[in-house]
């Protein structure tokens, strides 16, 4: 049985932003279902300990991700979940103390990457207020990031955007050195006791009008990672948005014959001989990291 370090669930495509370096899925919007949920982790068992409600979408928009949580304690999961967190005060009392959340990761970057936000303040002083508590009465982790560095100009752009960002949180937690003299792209730092922060390049999503390479290379699809959709679509990991690389669909096929079927044979041995199989793994940046 093929194991998976990350499980990325979505269990909602819908979000309450519109950041500039995230594009807007092409799906309906959906919620998932606490039967499909129910049948997701039934399906997958063996397959993964820890699950990552995170493809698209803003997971705090569901209403019912307290029942998510307490299902996946209920079947052994641990759940990460990453979010942009401009919704931490309306669902705070669904996450403390929940026995299965093992981290949230909080993408900082959300927002200065939307236009429409406003009182940057007020939006970081919730999510560290919730990182004390949660850290204080729970042993949930917390990353703090800020995925927005220009990989050319990582000076005039990216950095400036999070000295605001940096400044507020050196003064909540009272820290002895400036963030920014000790933090390297890519690499975090502790904050607090199971608070972490780090910075690293913003990184574009794959999509088919993006350019081509040569075809050549390596990624971790399939092999430490897959997805499942909110529809029920198996992807190989958490780029695929937008399920171009339908491997099956769980409500028809059981998920253990979907990653051992031909398409996603084919993929994982593609890239064991360092071959790019697939026309959207040759079209995404991200997949050059690991070359």
């Amino acid at each position: 049985m093929k194991k998976f370090k990350k499980f990325y669930i979505e269990i909602t495509n819908v979000c309450n932003l519109s950041c500039s370096f995230c594009p807007e899925t092409l799906r309906k919007p959906e919620f998932m279902t606490i039967e499909t949920f129910s049948n997701v982790l039934d399906q997958i068992k063996g397959h993964a300990e820890h699950i990552y409600f995170h493809i698209k979408g803003e997971p705090f928009l569901h209403p019912d991700i307290d029942k998510f949580l307490d299902l996946s304690y209920e079947r052994g999961f641990k759940v990460n979940i990453t979010t942009n967190g401009t919704l931490i005060n309306k669902v705070k009392d669904k996450l403390i103390q929940k026995p299965a959340l093992r981290q949230i990761n909080f993408s900082l970057h959300s927002f200065d990457g939307n236009e429409n936000s406003t009182n940057k303040d007020e939006y970081i002083n919730n999510i560290i207020s919730f990182a004390i508590e949660a850290t204080e009465k729970s042993n949930t982790y917390i990353a703090l990031r800020l995925w927005n560095l220009d990989a050319d100009n990582t000076v005039n752009l990216g950095r400036k955007k999070n000295n605001y960002i940096l400044n507020i949180i050196e003064n909540a937690f009272n820290l002895p050195y400036k963030i920014e003299e000790k933090i390297e792209p890519g690499r975090g730092i502790k904050i607090s006791d199971r608070i972490f922060l780090n910075q690293a390049y913003e990184f574009k999503w794959p999509g088919l009008r993006e350019n081509e390479d040569e075809g050549n290379g390596f990624c971790y699809g399939l092999r430490d990672q897959v997805g499942i959709l909110v529809d029920g679509t198996v992807v190989p990991c958490c780029l695929d948005g937008e399920g171009i690389i339908n491997l099956g669909n769980i409500h028809e096929t059981n998920f253990t014959e979907i990653v051992n079927g031909e398409r996603a044979a084919n993929l994982f041995n593609g890239f064991s001989r360092r071959e790019v199989v697939e026309e959207l793994c040759r079209k995404c940046g991200y997949r050059k990291r690991f070359n």
